[in-house]
């Protein structure tokens, strides 16, 4: 709480123009620190210098890259035991999801990307014979695909994993040759300032890496207007995606946008109970439901209902809601008064509007202090409700029945939203046959497990390109074409 913390702006720390601004624990709604209050000339000045430095980080050796990358994640390695329990204190995460899917998973992608950046991207084409033209001569044209750096990317990342978020753009980002402006959310933006000091110490040139935070909109919306970013990398929330795809149009910024999701778990007539629910209860014990791949939407055939409903009610009460530093609690609070209050007005909403409150997880027994909703189980929903279609992004499961196979994929591909989907069947080719037909960027056939070679992102509205693994790196790089006669 003592610690001064700073703005990285071309390799210099500086003080935030407009102040400071308090960061709470959702745990216990004490003030734990205080992070800079930028102004939109300082998210202007860390573009330019991100500029400034990008034509010799472009040209760094790969190799070079891949090092200071790895000192970053082995510095992080040092750190864990003081950057934990930050995150904990900042983000509300249960110290089970803090130890192994916080400062672990973030270290996993420095390293990912270490490795990343030794490989040669470039694509080459076999010669053609082109005829003579009238604008030169013919003959065998060779050619090659250059991936080159897209260059200054900003990115904004979310508070519900914000250190594992930031390094999964940055770390892709610099592999490539790419410079970056890191904003981190208001909520929890200690954690990311540290890994800027890390970064800083190890080495990195000025304007390679620079950091800056507010809790107002203003310094965000200037890096999705400048000239000197050329592309954003924003995860979030759909409304907010939106306007920064209307504003990066105006200078055809590149974008990778990962916004919302509204998860459909489509169990079917023939499924495996116990791994749906296990799969499904994940909305309630893994970060109280902030996360956007949760299958926040049971969708299941109408001969299963009723038992799964059953099995759904009585695994919730076994999850302990509470005191996120201890080790024995599934669920944490949500980051603040104000997601709390909007999560409740959705659990309200699917009561007026028909549906029955299995498990109310409003208010929970003895936790007075901390913005705490526990699990949250509401049955009988029809499509066109509101709890149904729009995303919640807490502890809540909605249960929606179906007929048959047709229907149930018709109502899991009725939202806006296309993260993250799943199916559940205890025949494979079946399962397979229907995840094809879900409108999402992602299915999981009986797992809720990801594969983070993959490429992750969603259709509609639930985003626009594609990151993780090698796509990650790809995202940040331009095709250009190099052609010469052979």
């Amino acid at each position: 709480m003592a610690k001064h913390y700073r703005l990285l702006i071309g390799g210099e720390w500086v003080d935030g123009d407009k102040g400071e601004f308090d960061i709470v624990n959702p745990a216990t709604e004490q003030v734990i620190g205080t992070a800079p209050e930028a102004s939109v000339e300082q998210a202007l000045a860390a573009a330019r210098a991100a500029q400034e430095a990008l034509p010799a980080w472009s040209r760094t050796a790969p190799s070079e890259r891949a090092r200071l990358l790895n000192l970053v994640a082995e510095k992080l390695q040092e750190r864990a035991g003081a950057l934990v329990p930050l995150i904990i204190s900042e983000t509300g995460a249960t110290a089970l999801v803090g130890s192994r899917m916080q400062v672990p998973v973030a270290i996993e992608r420095f390293q990912r990307y270490a490795r990343g950046a030794m490989k040669d991207l470039n694509i080459p084409l076999a010669p053609s014979q082109i005829g003579a033209t009238p604008l030169a001569a013919g003959g065998l044209i060779g050619a090659v695909v250059n991936r080159q750096p897209v260059g200054v990317v900003a990115c904004i990342s979310p508070y519900n994993f914000p250190l594992v978020n930031i390094a999964g753009k940055i770390a892709p980002a610099l592999a490539v040759g790419c410079t970056v402006v890191m904003k981190p959310a208001p909520q929890d933006p200690l954690a990311v300032i540290e890994l800027a000091e890390i970064m800083h110490e190890v080495g990195f040139p000025a304007g390679v890496i620079n950091v800056i935070t507010s809790s107002a909109p203003g310094p965000s919306v200037a890096l999705t207007e400048t000239r000197d970013v050329d592309m954003v990398s924003f995860t979030g929330s759909t409304g907010v995606g939106e306007r920064i795809f209307e504003a990066g149009g105006k200078t055809m910024k590149r974008l990778l946008l990962e916004l919302g999701g509204k998860g459909a778990g489509l169990v079917l007539d023939d499924a495996n109970l116990d791994t749906a629910v296990g799969a499904i209860a994940s909305v309630w014990s893994f970060h109280s439901g902030q996360i956007c791949t949760a299958p926040t939407r049971a969708i299941v055939h109408t001969s299963r209902y009723d038992e799964l409903v059953s099995k759904l009610a009585a695994y919730a009460p076994n999850l302990k809601v509470g005191d996120p530093t201890s080790m024995d609690t599934l669920v944490g609070p949500v980051i603040s008064a104000a997601q709390k209050g909007r999560i409740e007005s959705y659990i309200q909403s699917g009561a007026d509007e028909g549906g029955t409150i299995v498990v109310d997880g409003r208010n929970p027994a003895g936790l007075d202090t901390g913005f705490y909703v526990g699990p949250t189980l509401i049955a009988d929903c029809k499509q066109g409700m509101k709890a149904v279609q729009e995303e919640i992004f807490g502890p809540v499961v909605v249960v929606v029945p179906f007929e048959d196979d047709d229907e149930g994929i018709a109502i899991s591909n009725s939202t806006e939203f296309g993260l993250y989907d799943y199916v559940f069947s205890a025949d494979i080719d079946r399962a397979y046959r229907t995840a094809k037909q879900l409108r999402s960027g992602n299915v999981g056939i009986n797992t809720a497990q990801r594969n983070h070679d993959t490429p992750f992102g969603g259709f509609k509205m639930s985003g626009v390109g594609r990151d993780g693994g090698d796509f990650g790196m790809l995202a940040y790089t331009e095709m250009q074409t190099i052609v010469w006669p052979g």
